[in-house]
């Protein structure tokens, strides 16, 4: 007898009720120790749930069945269980990490509440069927993540950026509010269901390219893309776990929403190629700045900006199952990497007081050719992938950097060795998950475009270029040193324009502050 069908639509629900019954038992108060004890049970709790749920949703689609439909408005598939419990999993283990960071800190009971809130919120948004449901959930979604960016009421920044997101939000919620009204004109339903349905009967009318343009548009917004991508930096003066969850979680679900509605971006070419030229942008700028930052958070932060871009533009060029790979693969990387900063700047510390310089081994202008070499090594070993020639060319430019594993100038060779058989093992294995990616039941059509492939390919190589001539810092003016530090200034356009769009009260005084000038101290004083 197939259970999978009768028992999904109770698993999966289970985790956003359980996320939104810890906000309720945080909202009444109570002890901290017992309020983290309660989190973490029903966390867990929820996470079994979220597992169950992607286990039933997997045997199903193996099966040949179809998204199992939930209450109105709702449906889960092997994907969006995934996803699902990716983001439970995550949530259970920073809530375990921010109980030991906040300890003695005030106003635990709010966190912990605007907390389970995002899990809740993106567990309804991953499940989302409908227009209306996708847009109150993401909108959720950021209004209980302002509270946790504003933990901190004190610090400028941090009011700063969340009202920074709050305008790019409330314009997304705008865009994806006509992306709805314009598909539910021609679909005659809110369903994404009957939206996919409406597609397959032929070619996308004008009203339906515009939606596609919309909801691109929106999900730039959401996702930190160029130019609003100044408020994904200056989070930074929000704790640490709020930082994992939304460099780990949160922004990702841009990437999340376009490979749902892969459908409709494959049937609108001009929605595609505009997200190919945010990504590749996006991914350029931020990855010059990254160089030039010295804060490990701040670094991390560039460094998810870049990898947003790199995420959009493969879902620009088709590749939909490597943009899930991605997701995945992003989410747990950054988690790691903002947990465990303290120790990254520790480690640092003790190598500069010890002399070791670190370069990069094997050289910036090797590591494509070494990759190139290794992706089309793992391609011939997988018959059947069938992916274009140019997919490899993006594929090694992509990973090349993983091959700049920095070492000790008087590293044996011994340790040259191993972290070159360390990133030569990375690319390999990278590449061998994208070639099995297409035998994942995601749901969505996987087909490269070439065109927009090529200019990827085209746009990634020049980048890399970039990259490398400012990586060993040579013929590279200090003036462009001093540009990308300053991210070439395109947020401070954007944060003068949300500021006049939406002035904040709090703004005039503590920009009054910062620009008064110091007391005049006399010379002699001074002395």
């Amino acid at each position: 007898m197939d259970l999978a069908g009768p028992l999904l639509p109770l698993t999966s629900l289970t985790p956003a009720v359980l996320m939104a019954a810890a906000m309720a038992m945080s909202l009444r108060g109570g002890d901290a120790g017992r309020l983290w004890r309660d989190f973490r049970a029903l966390s867990a709790a929820a996470l079994l749930g979220a597992l169950a749920t992607a286990a039933l949703a997997w045997t199903a689609a193996a099966r040949g069945g179809d998204a199992g439909a939930l209450l109105p408005g709702l449906a889960t598939g092997p994907w969006s269980a995934a996803m699902a419990s990716l983001v439970q999993l995550l949530g259970t283990v920073i809530g375990g990490f921010s109980a030991r960071y906040l300890e003695g800190e005030p106003h635990q009971r709010r966190y912990v509440a605007a907390f389970a809130g995002v899990l809740a919120a993106v567990h309804v948004l991953v499940l989302a069927d409908h227009w209306l449901v996708l847009i109150a959930a993401w909108a959720a979604v950021g209004i209980a993540l302002e509270k946790l960016l504003c933990f901190y009421p004190d610090r400028p920044f941090a009011l700063l950026a969340a009202h920074k997101k709050r305008v790019a939000d409330r314009a997304a919620d705008a865009l994806l509010l006509a992306a709805a009204a314009l598909a539910w004109s021609e679909a005659g339903s809110g369903d994404l269901a009957a939206l996919w349905r409406h597609l397959a009967q032929g070619e996308a009318s004008v009203a339906l390219q515009a939606s596609a343009v919309c909801l691109v548009l929106a999900v730039a917004l959401r996702t930190a893309l160029l130019p609003v991508h100044g408020w994904l930096i200056q989070v930074m003066e929000a704790p640490t776990p709020v930082s994992a969850l939304l460099h780990a979680g949160v922004v990702n679900l841009g990437g999340f929403v376009l490979i749902r509605f892969a459908p409709l971006l494959e049937a609108v070419p001009v929605a595609r190629w505009l997200l190919l030229g945010l990504g590749l942008g996006t991914a350029a700028l931020a990855g010059l700045v990254m160089l030039t930052r010295v804060s490990i958070k701040v670094r991390l932060a560039w460094s998810t900006v870049a990898q947003m871009g790199f995420m959009v533009l493969e879902c620009a060029v088709g590749l939909y199952a490597l943009a899930a790979l991605h997701v995945v693969g992003h989410s747990l990387y950054k988690a790691h990497a903002f947990l465990s900063a303290s120790s990254a700047v520790r480690a640092s510390r003790l190598a500069r007081m010890r002399g070791n310089v670190v370069s990069s081994a094997p050289s910036v202008l090797i590591a494509p050719l070494l990759a190139a070499a290794i992706v089309e090594s793992v391609h011939r070993l997988l018959p059947g992938t069938g992916w274009p020639w140019w997919w490899s060319g993006v594929l090694a430019l992509a990973w090349a950097p993983l091959l700049w594993l920095p070492v000790a100038r008087e590293a044996g060779a011994a340790v040259v060795g191993w972290r070159a058989g360390a990133g030569i093992g990375l690319v390999a294995g990278l590449t061998l998950l994208v070639g099995l990616a297409h035998l994942l039941p995601l749901g969505v059509p996987d087909r490269p475009d070439a065109p927009a492939g090529v200019a990827a390919l085209l746009g990634i190589a020049a980048m890399h270029a970039v990259l490398a001539v400012v990586h060993r810092r040579a013929h590279v003016p200090d003036a462009w040193h001093r540009w990308s530090y300053a991210g070439f200034y395109l947020d401070e356009h954007y944060t003068r324009l949300a500021l006049r769009l939406w002035p904040a009260r709090w703004a005039p005084a503590s920009w009054a502050e910062a620009a008064r000038p110091l007391p005049a101290v006399p010379l002699d004083a001074a002395r």
